[in-house]
């Protein structure tokens, strides 16, 4: 069933509240997707590459995948350890980081990469996810949410969203993709890399694709509208903004509300309910089929 939520901050002032805001939103979703979650936190661009990684056994030695990663890249690297996860900075190439780190350390999960993003996710019921990694306490500009109930597949941290490829750039995804497969083949023959045999990892990977290529937001996503298919509601972040889609059929629920101060969608409107001045808000079903993007630079839905 899954469930997701988005949160864009449109009042800087608001900025501090954003992990407290998606943590209650993430709550509200719990019981649509008990068994594991995850997020995804934009704040302001830091000057280096933050490289966001899981290690599947626990017992990872970041120090040496520094040292390996700094003889590859030529530029230092310095780690901070957060419980299964560490973030990793560096001057070096993202990109170049995160194929490396892919290529060594086979139990090491590379989550996010870019100056923005940092990336969390767990197994176990989703408060609880939040709280190990601090979620309430973050500060941000923008942040995409996902809580997931695993009916085709086992409970793994693999399985769980958000799904990142490439710089600054992730989606979660409430649905199932049918061609997954075949785009997956396409995407590596042009320099994708994939971790999980997971459908959203693909549709990540697309739109870094597509993105890399030369497309802005809405352009990726209208590639995606015809290339991917399948039935879906994504919500989708990037560096500056965020986006949301549904399928053209749109059999997944999803509601957008925006105030003066924030946009905010969910897979359900109790998720939204808890943020400040909701009595105040324009309140709608994203349309089937019709995109929908917001930045810091226009902040207006499209």
């Amino acid at each position: 069933m899954c469930g997701i939520v988005g949160l864009f901050l449109k009042s800087e002032a608001l900025r501090p509240e954003l992990g407290r805001l998606t943590a209650l939103m993430l709550h509200e979703m719990r019981d649509r997707g008990p068994d594991s979650a995850g997020f995804a936190v934009y704040d302001a661009p830091e000057e280096v590459t933050k490289i966001t990684c899981l290690s599947t056994t626990g017992d990872t030695d970041w120090r040496a995948i520094d040292a390996d990663l700094e003889r590859h890249l030529d530029a230092e690297v310095t780690t901070t350890v957060v419980e299964d996860h560490a973030i990793l900075r560096t001057s070096g190439d993202g990109s170049a980081a995160r194929k490396r780190i892919i290529e060594i350390a086979p139990c090491v999960t590379v989550l996010s990469v870019g100056r923005s993003i940092e990336l969390f996710k767990g197994i176990g019921d989703p408060d609880d996810v939040a709280e190990r990694f601090g979620l309430a306490g973050r500060s941000g500009a923008h942040a995409i949410a996902h809580t997931r109930m695993a009916t085709e597949s086992a409970v793994t941290t693999a399985g769980s969203h958000p799904f990142s490829t490439g710089a600054d750039t992730c989606l979660v995804h409430n649905g199932s993709l049918s061609n997954h497969n075949r785009l997956r083949e396409a995407l590596e023959t042009r320099g994708e890399s994939f971790q999980t045999e997971n459908d959203s990892e693909v549709a990540a990977g697309y739109m870094s694709w597509r993105m890399r290529e030369g497309d802005d937001l809405r352009a990726a996503v209208e590639h995606a509208l015809r290339d991917l298919d399948g039935f879906f509601t994504f919500a989708i972040g990037v560096r500056d903004g965020f986006a949301v889609v549904r399928d053209p059929i749109a059999c997944k629920p999803a509601v957008i509300a925006e105030t003066d101060e924030w946009v905010a969608m969910s897979s359900e409107f109790r998720a939204i309910d808890k943020l400040p001045g909701v009595a105040h808000a324009e309140i709608w079903e994203p349309q089937p089929g019709r995109i929908y993007t917001w930045s810091h630079a226009n902040r207006a839905a499209a």
